[in-house]
């Protein structure tokens, strides 16, 4: 049996062409979750790998997709291949229980964290640099509502509407009212 797995990290990604690719190369069955993969919270991968059985194959669409980083990478693989499960990551080809197998995947494993710890590195740096040379650098979303469209929904709470009220008029949520008129001292 050939299984496939695609995974996003937000739930604003989409999955489909992820699952296209897995169906093109013969998954029958495809496992999907919408989880960043730095958390190891992945249900749907945990019992993914519990169905799998001697000589099914897991197949996904890049090596970031099936680990965190080069050592889960690794015990991964160790536990499939111990199983007699085949590995096929699209972007790589089939990885076999074999030396060369197992030196191209440690290799690519070792590589694709490299590539996450330095996006995670210029990412901060970039953050250091704009916290430090620009003024108007907020970490974060942006806000929905400017100070200006805030202190109007204030001033028709003070005459007085209730937060739904508000809200409906306004389309500013409860919620948002009760933190920003706090954060503006009003």
């Amino acid at each position: 049996m050939k299984y496939g797995y695609a995974r996003v990290s937000t739930p604003d990604q989409k999955l489909e062409n992820q699952i296209e690719r897995l169906k093109n190369s013969g998954a029958e069955i495809i496992y999907q979750e919408k989880f960043t993969g730095t958390t190891t919270e992945r249900p749907e991968f945990n019992k993914l790998l519990n169905e799998l059985k001697a000589n099914d194959t897991l197949i996904v669409t890049k090596l970031d997709r099936f680990a965190r980083n080069t050592r889960e990478a690794l015990d991964i693989i160790q536990d499939l291949f111990k199983r007699d499960i085949k590995v096929n990551i699209l972007n790589m080809g089939l990885i076999d229980n074999t030396p060369t197998g197992n030196l191209i995947f440690t290799i690519f494993s070792a590589f694709a964290q490299f590539e996450r710890d330095m996006i995670v590195t210029r990412t901060q740096e970039g953050k250091i640099y704009a916290k430090t040379h620009d003024s108007y650098f907020h970490e974060g979303r942006p806000q929905t509502y400017t100070d200006e469209q805030i202190r109007l929904a204030y001033e028709l709470r003070q005459q007085g509407m209730t937060y739904k009220m508000i809200a409906r008029k306004t389309g500013i949520s409860v919620r948002t009212q009760q933190r920003r008129f706090k954060s503006l001292d009003l």
